[in-house]
């Protein structure tokens, strides 16, 4: 209905009739799977596709047949940005700018500074001289932002968190301002236009506080989210319509720019498009239609996996490949490797993220909590400082004493 503004009473949970982490926020298996095969294409990706020579020689030449199908992998990121805004909008509904945050600092923090420690012990012990790293640039890799400042990133998947991080800024403006149906709707439909037209005109810094060409994914991804409540809304799938289209016109052209860069390859205009358009009706086959219900462990297992094994397996996966396919053949050095990655990923997720971000999650909720009360507490002694003032200014003035 157009003027609600608080949740339906049946939350997406019970109408998917969906296992549940949390009240009212279901656990979607075939996203959880979605997530995984994104992962490992973006893997496929970074092993046969991306030109490098730890096969012996560049790619091209190793695999002058396989590289331009697995080049498709790249747009795994495309496809974890569609499920990113269906997954951020499930968990920011009903939530404050505090909870979220701390939701967010938790779930992302833990492994990415796993990633960054394992790879100065690649960089600086293991294979030393094969990249050049300084402390400024680790200082700055830490924080996540570091693409705000012009620093390169230790690991090339990372560029691909700072599209997250301003978009989890964006839904954070949306929470301190009040999350309504209609603003998510008013949202979704302008923001990917206003974007791509930064970047069109060429407006960098407006085009990467809007998230540049990747806008339409997320803003989908929030759409697909909206439509399990609606599905027969004709305004949300307009929106969808409106977002698919920029997708491909903005983001499937720049994925294919990156991806000529380093795998020289050119990919066709309807090919990203087609890639596009796979992306959206993926989620859209788990979150819409009878997939939903699929409640199989091993796909929210593989789920868990999905984080850890992006942050890991590219450079450290490089380098296994040249110590290993020198003794074996090509299909048993990637299936060692990514049986590697993946054992790497499991003990990541298991003694790292499930202990440490829990902990941090109530760390920076604690600490947000009184920075919120110490900043509510000074506004108050202000304001009421302010009133004596203002009291004090239109106080009438004392009758003078007079001598007799």
């Amino acid at each position: 209905m157009p003027g609600r503004t608080n949740p339906p009473a049946l939350t997406p949970a019970e109408a998917l009739g969906a296992s549940t982490t949390e009240v009212g926020r279901p656990r979607l298996a075939g996203l959880d799977g979605l997530r995984f095969l994104a992962a490992m294409a973006v893997l496929a990706y970074h092993y046969f596709a991306v030109n490098h020579e730890a096969w012996g020689e560049r790619t091209t030449d190793s695999f002058p047949n396989l590289q331009p199908v697995l080049a498709y992998g790249s747009f795994g990121v495309q496809l974890f940005f569609v499920i990113s805004g269906f997954v951020i909008l499930l968990s920011a509904w009903g939530r404050d700018v505090r909870a979220f945050t701390a939701s967010r600092v938790g779930r992302l923090f833990p492994a990415y500074w796993l990633s960054i420690a394992l790879v100065l012990v690649l960089l600086l012990a293991v294979a030393p001289g094969s990249k050049d790293v300084g402390l400024s640039d680790t200082a700055a890799n830490l924080t996540m932002v570091q693409r705000a400042f012009g620093v390169h990133d230790l690991e090339p998947v990372y560029w691909t968190l700072w599209a997250e991080l301003r978009f989890y800024v964006l839904i954070g403006v949306l929470l301190a301002l009040g999350m309504t149906r209609n603003r998510l709707i008013a949202f979704a439909a302008v923001w990917p236009v206003v974007a791509s037209i930064a970047v069109r005109s060429g407006n960098e810094t407006l085009a990467t506080v809007l998230v540049g060409s990747d806008a339409p994914l997320f803003a989908g991804g929030m759409i697909l989210y909206l439509l399990l409540r609606e599905r027969r809304s004709v305004v949300l799938w307009l929106v969808l319509g409106l977002n698919v289209a920029l997708a491909g016109l903005m983001s499937g052209r720049s994925q294919s720019l990156r991806i000529e860069g380093s795998t020289t390859l050119s990919v066709e205009p309807q090919s990203y498009w087609l890639a596009i358009l796979a992306c959206f009706a993926l989620v859209v086959a788990v979150t819409l239609t009878p997939l939903s219900r699929l409640s199989w462990k091993w796909l929210t297992v593989a789920g868990a996996l999905t984080y850890p094994l992006y942050l890991l397996h590219s450079s450290w996966g490089q380098w296994l490949i040249t110590k290993l396919h020198p003794h074996l053949p090509t299909a048993m050095t990637f299936a060692v490797v990514t049986a590697v990655m993946l054992l790497a990923a499991y003990l990541a997720h298991r003694f790292v993220e499930r202990p440490l971000g829990p902990r941090l999650k109530r760390a920076v909720a604690r600490d947000l909590g009184r920075l919120g009360a110490l900043v509510r507490g000074e506004w108050r002694v202000g304001r009421q400082a302010a009133g004596r003032q203002v009291a004090a200014a239109h106080a009438p003035e004392p009758e003078p004493s007079t001598s007799r």
